[in-house]
């Protein structure tokens, strides 16, 4: 029976694994990646870290974080269907405790025994630990992140000030970010590059490097970090190069922020994007780096 419900949810589609936070009113984390990666016909099984009514951006977002055990709970269910063994992309993001983390590091390894003959799935880790000069996550969560994810991570989603709190480095410009994404020797996606009146978000991996700069927005709705993520990992479940990946998974939040900025809407327009999701936007420009 287990067999056949992993069957029928699979049923030709690509499928995630995102451990990260669920907020009903705000078009964030986790669940706000489970509808950007179902325009583009990928299955997902969320996770949450925390049930939250609202973005802390917000004021008191409500509700509470999900007990470590409980975590557990369900990621043993979802095993119990064979779903890990039919996973082809893992997506982590916010925790709220260090026992979270060990639980989402044990999923990772467990997803990984279980698809030690194929080629996926891609462990993509932003590692959510703060922005604007400081940490917005307990330190010892920020430890653990650090401990437990990122040795675990095919590719690292760290924003500009995350990866100078991972590597120690001056992240002052696109040559430093990335000698300091390269330090970190696997694969890194960085996103808040400053470039003056534009923004860049940068893919390194060890053979080349690219950019993609776009306008800067005066404002920007929260969640632009968790959907660049998830659009990139879709990139490549869809074959896309890094450089053709980067161009798109830009290209969407970066259409997905002028959206929400010509309808004065104050949450990222994601379904309502739909199709424009998977252009490349013309205000985009690719560039390379090495």
């Amino acid at each position: 029976m287990a067999h056949e419900a992993a069957r029928l949810i699979r049923a030709g589609m690509p499928l995630a694994l995102i451990i990260s936070n669920h907020v009903a009113a705000s078009h964030v984390g986790g669940t706000a990646q489970a509808s950007a990666l179902s325009i583009f016909e990928i299955d997902s099984m969320v996770v949450p870290t925390v049930l939250y009514g609202r973005h802390p951006g917000w004021g008191a977002p409500g509700g509470a974080r999900v007990a470590h055990e409980t975590l557990e709970g369900m990621l043993a269910g979802i095993e119990a269907n064979r779903l890990l063994a039919e996973t082809d992309l893992v997506l982590t993001g916010y925790f709220a405790s260090p026992e979270q983390v060990k639980v989402a590091a044990r999923a990772i390894d467990s997803v990984r025994r279980l698809n030690a003959k194929s080629a996926r799935p891609v462990v993509i880790v932003d590692p959510t630990l703060g922005d604007a000069g400081k940490l917005y996550v307990p330190p010892e969560v920020a430890t653990a992140v650090i401990e437990e994810l990122v040795p675990r991570a095919d590719i690292l989603a760290p924003n500009a000030w995350e990866l100078s709190h991972l590597t120690g480095a001056d992240i002052a410009a696109p040559q430093a970010a990335l000698a300091a994404a390269r330090s970190l020797g696997k694969p890194v996606l960085v996103s808040s590059i400053d470039c003056g009146a534009e923004i860049g978000v940068i893919y390194a991996d060890l053979s080349e490097a690219w950019m993609a700069v776009h306008p800067r927005a005066p404002s920007a709705p929260k969640g632009t970090g968790d959907l660049l993520t998830a659009l990139f990992g879709a990139a490549l479940l869809d074959g896309l190069t890094g450089s053709d990946a980067l161009a798109r998974a830009v290209g969407g939040v970066a259409a997905s922020v002028a959206a929400a900025q010509a309808s004065s809407a104050a949450e990222l327009p994601i379904i309502g994007m739909g199709q424009r999701l998977k252009t490349t936007s013309p205000s985009v420009r690719l560039e390379r780096l090495a």
